[in-house]
C-alpha cells in the first residue's frame, strides 16, 4: 500500500493526515498529525455478524499513553490502566455524532480504536481522535453516513475562538465541543459562565461553519484513498407478518402507551409483547427448527418495536399529546428537601415526577483533592461531583461495582454546571465533593443531579455565586412537523429524536449537552429548545429557593472549620521540620493525638506561597495549631527587645528560646556590662532574662544582647 500525506491548514493550524504507512491490516487507518498532536484512528468490521442482535455492537475507544505529555506513569506497575475520567468521556464524545450514522439495520461489530502517541497541550488530541475516527470509517468499508466533525469554540471579548488553547479557555467564558455533519449539528458539550441564549446559539452556528471546514478536508481525502463499501446481511421482514402484527397489536399498544404510572405502563408493554411472542412461538413450535423459530420471534419483537415506536411519535406530534397527560412545556411534580442526613456537612433531596435524587456535600481540606494522571496540564481537582445509578432506581436487578461511562459521563456533566458558581480557593479554603444518589429513575437524573446538588451546597455552607437548576428538553418529529418537549421521561428519551439539558442560573446558561438520534438539528429548533428549556429553568429555580434560596452563614458543626493566614514563605522549611518531625510534633500536641493519621488529628495545609490553612471541627484546637506554628514562623526584629527563657548553659555564653521554636545566642560577653569568666557564673537554666536582637552569626544563628538591655551604672 503506497503510503499517501494530505497537508491542510485549518484556523492557522497544520493539519496532516497520513495513510497507508501505519496500521495496514486494519479496514481502515489514518494517522493524524495536528501541530505536534499525533493521534492513529484505526476501524476493524467483523465479518461474522449475528442478525438476531437487538444492537448495534459498536466499540469506540480512546487509549491515553502517558509517553505522549512525557509522563511515567504512577503506582507500582508503570503502565497504563484503566482509562482516566478523561480518555472514558473522550471516548463518549466520539460515539455521540458517530453511533446515529450507522445503518440502522447493520448488525456486524465495529471496533474504533484511538491511540493518542503525541499531545501539543493547544491541540486537542480528543478532537483529532473524532477526525481520525470519522475519517478511517468512512475511507473503509464500513457503511457509514458521515463523515463527522468536532471543534472546540471559546468566547474572549465578544469574539469567537475555533480550538482556544488552554491559556485562552481559561480567560474564555465558553468551553463549547460542537459536531456535526455537513448538514446539522448532532452532537453538544459545554460549560459557560452564565452566558445568554443567544450567545450560545451564536457559538454553535459559529463552530458548526467550523465543523463544515474539516467534513469537506475529510470528503477530499475519502475522494482519494476511499474503498467501495461492503454488502451487509439484513433480516428481511415479510410485509404479510408485519401488516398482520399491526392489526393485532397497533390498538393494544396505543391504550397502554396512554397509562401514566411509568412502571404499570412499562408492565402492560411487556405483556402484550410478550404474549404475542409466546403466541407466534406456540404456533410455530414443530413446523419451524430451533434456528428459524429464533428468526421469526425476532422479527416478531422487531415490528413490536416499530409499532410501539411510530404509535408514540404520532400520539406527541399529531395529537400533541404526551404519555403521562402533561402539556409540551410543562414540568412534572417538583418537591424538595434539605438536611436529609444528620451527621453529613449538606444533603438535599429533589424530586421530578418519578425521577429523584438524594445529592449529598462533603467539605474537605484542601490538601484532599483529587490527583489527576493523565494528559492535560490539570494535575489536580478540588471539586467535583460523583453521580452513582443503582439497579432499584428503575425497579430493577443489575451488576454493582465501578462506575461505568454513563455514571462517570453523567457526573461529568453536573460538575461542568455548577463548577461555574464554586468560589475560588482563596474565598472558600476547602476540597468540596458532591455525590449524587439517583433513588429512582424515569427521565434525565443527570439534571436532577445538578438541583439537589446545588441545593446540598448551599445547605453545606459552600458561598456558590447563584443557584443552578438543570432541565432535559426533547424533541420528536414526524415528515415535516416537530415538537419539542420539556422535562422528558425515560420514554421520550427512548423513542425521541433529542435529549438535550440545559442548566444554568436566572443569569444564563451553565453547561449543556446535546445528543440526537436523526441525522442532525436545525438552528430553528435549537433556538425554540433553548428558549423553552430557559422558561422551564426559572420554574425549577424558584421551587428551589422556596426552600433554601441562599447558602448558609456558617459550615455545618461536623464540618471541618477552617483558619487561614500568612507567614514567610522562607518559614515553611522551618514549619515543616527535618523529615517532617515539626509538623507532626505540632498537629500531635494540638490535637492530643499519637499519630497525624488519627480520625481527630488537625490537617494544615502549606502553600508554597506563604499561606497556612488550618481544618478541625474544634475552633481551640484550630487556635493552638495557628500559634504553634506562628511561633516558629514568627521573625525576630534586629533591635527588638524580648523575654527570653534560658535553655541551656555553656562557658561561652547560653542558649535562649525567646518562643518556641525560636531560639538563639547570648555570648559570654553580652551577658553584662562586667566581664565574666562563664556563663554560669550570671545565669542557670530557667532563668528568665531581658535580651536585645543583634543580627545573626555567620551560619545564620541568631545572636542577643543581655548587656544592652542592662542600665549602665552610676559613676559614685
Amino acid at each position: 500500500m503506497e503510503k499517501r500525506v494530505f497537508e491542510f491548514d485549518f484556523r492557522g493550524r497544520k493539519l496532516i493526515v497520513e495513510h497507508g504507512e501505519m496500521a495496514k491490516q486494519a479496514d481502515g487507518a489514518v494517522l493524524i498529525r495536528y501541530n505536534d498532536t499525533v493521534v492513529l484512528s484505526t476501524t476493524v468490521v467483523e465479518k461474522k455478524v449475528n442478525l438476531l442482535a437487538d444492537f448495534f455492537p459498536l466499540t469506540i475507544l480512546y487509549q491515553e499513553k502517558l509517553y505522549s505529555v512525557g509522563k511515567i506513569p504512577g503506582g507500582f506497575i508503570k503502565r497504563e490502566g484503566r482509562p482516566t475520567d478523561n480518555a472514558t468521556l473522550a471516548a463518549r464524545m466520539i460515539d455521540r455524532p458517530m453511533r446515529p450514522l450507522f445503518p440502522s439495520d447493520f448488525k456486524n461489530a465495529v471496533q474504533v480504536v484511538n491511540t493518542v502517541l503525541s499531545v501539543d497541550q493547544d491541540c486537542s488530541p480528543e478532537l483529532m481522535g473524532l477526525f481520525g475516527s470519522s475519517l478511517a470509517t468512512s475511507i473503509s468499508k464500513v457503511p457509514f453516513d458521515g463523515p463527522v466533525a468536532g471543534v472546540k469554540v471559546g468566547h474572549i471579548n465578544g469574539e469567537f475562538i475555533i480550538n482556544p488553547t488552554p491559556e485562552e479557555l481559561e480567560i474564555s467564558d465558553i468551553d463549547l465541543t460542537v459536531a456535526g455533519t455537513m448538514d446539522a449539528i448532532n452532537m453538544v458539550e459545554s460549560s459557560a459562565k452564565q452566558v445568554s441564549e443567544e450567545v450560545m446559539l451564536d457559538a454553535l452556528m459559529y463552530g458548526h461553519d467550523a465543523v463544515k471546514e474539516l467534513i469537506q478536508i475529510q470528503k477530499e481525502i475519502i475522494k482519494e484513498v476511499g474503498v467501495e463499501k461492503m454488502e451487509y446481511e439484513h433480516l428481511v421482514i415479510d410485509a404479510t407478518l408485519k401488516e398482520q402484527l399491526e392489526k393485532e397489536a397497533t390498538t393494544l399498544i396505543d391504550e397502554a402507551l396512554r397509562i401514566k404510572d411509568k412502571l404499570e405502563k412499562y408492565q402492560r408493554l411487556d405483556e402484550i409483547k410478550e404474549s404475542i411472542v409466546t403466541f407466534y412461538q406456540k404456533k410455530n413450535e414443530g413446523i419451524l427448527n430451533l434456528e428459524e423459530l429464533q428468526e421469526l420471534l425476532t422479527k416478531v419483537r422487531l415490528v413490536l418495536e416499530e409499532i410501539e415506536y411510530n404509535v408514540f411519535r404520532k400520539i406527541v406530534v399529531l395529537e400533541h399529546t404526551r404519555a403521562d397527560g402533561r402539556k409540551m412545556d410543562e414540568i412534572r411534580p417538583l418537591s424538595t428537601a434539605i438536611d436529609i442526613l444528620p451527621r453529613t456537612h449538606g444533603s438535599a433531596l429533589f424530586t421530578r415526577g418519578q425521577t429523584q435524587s438524594l445529592s449529598i456535600t462533603t467539605l474537605g481540606a484542601l490538601g484532599e483533592h483529587q490527583i489527576l494522571d493523565g494528559l492535560s496540564l490539570e494535575a489536580e481537582k478540588r471539586f467535583m461531583l460523583h453521580y452513582n445509578f443503582p439497579a432499584f432506581s428503575v425497579g430493577e436487578t443489575g451488576r454493582y461495582g465501578a462506575p461505568g461511562r454513563r455514571e462517570i459521563g453523567h457526573g461529568a456533566l453536573g460538575e461542568k454546571a455548577l463548577l461555574q458558581v464554586i468560589p475560588t480557593e482563596e474565598e472558600f479554603p476547602y476540597t468540596i465533593r458532591v455525590v449524587s444518589e439517583i433513588l429512582e429513575s424515569n427521565g434525565s437524573s443527570s439534571q436532577a443531579s445538578i438541583c439537589a446538588g446545588c441545593m446540598s451546597l448551599m445547605a453545606a455552607g459552600v458561598p456558590i455565586k447563584a443557584p443552578v437548576a438543570g432541565i432535559a428538553m426533547g424533541l420528536i418529529t414526524e415528515g415535516d412537523q416537530y415538537t419539542i418537549l420539556t422535562d422528558i421521561q425515560g420514554m421520550e428519551d427512548h423513542l425521541g429524536d433529542m435529549d438535550f439539558k440545559v442548566a444554568g442560573t436566572k443569569t444564563g446558561i451553565c453547561a449543556l449537552q446535546m445528543d440526537i438520534k436523526i441525522k442532525g438539528i436545525t438552528k430553528e429548533i435549537l433556538k425554540e429548545a433553548l428558549e423553552q428549556a430557559k422558561s422551564a429553568r426559572f420554574k425549577i429555580l424558584e421551587v428551589m429557593e422556596k426552600q433554601i434560596d441562599k447558602p448558609r452563614e456558617e459550615v455545618s458543626k461536623y464540618a471541618p472549620k477552617t483558619l487561614t493566614f500568612m507567614i514567610n514563605p522562607s518559614k515553611i522549611k522551618d514549619v515543616i521540620g527535618k523529615g517532617g518531625d515539626m509538623i507532626t510534633k505540632i498537629i500531635c500536641t494540638a490535637s492530643n493525638v499519637t499519630s497525624v493519621t488519627d480520625i481527630n488529628a488537625v490537617k494544615v495545609d502549606l502553600e508554597d506561597d506563604g499561606r497556612v490553612i488550618i481544618y478541625h471541627s474544634d475552633q481551640e484546637i484550630i487556635d493552638k495549631t495557628a500559634d504553634m506554628i506562628k511561633d516558629i514562623a514568627r521573625e525576630v526584629e534586629d533591635g527588638k527587645i524580648y523575654e527570653a527563657t534560658v535553655v541551656k548553659v555553656e562557658d561561652f555564653g547560653c542558649f535562649v528560646q525567646v518562643w518556641p521554636g525560636c531560639e538563639g545566642m547570648v555570648h559570654v560577653s553580652k551577658l553584662s556590662q562586667d566581664r565574666v569568666e562563664k556563663a554560669s557564673d550570671v545565669v542557670k537554666v530557667g532563668d528568665i532574662i531581658t535580651v536585645k536582637a543583634i543580627g545573626t552569626d555567620k551560619k545564620g544563628r541568631l545572636n542577643f544582647s543581655r548587656k544592652d538591655c542592662i542600665e549602665p551604672k552610676k559613676e559614685k
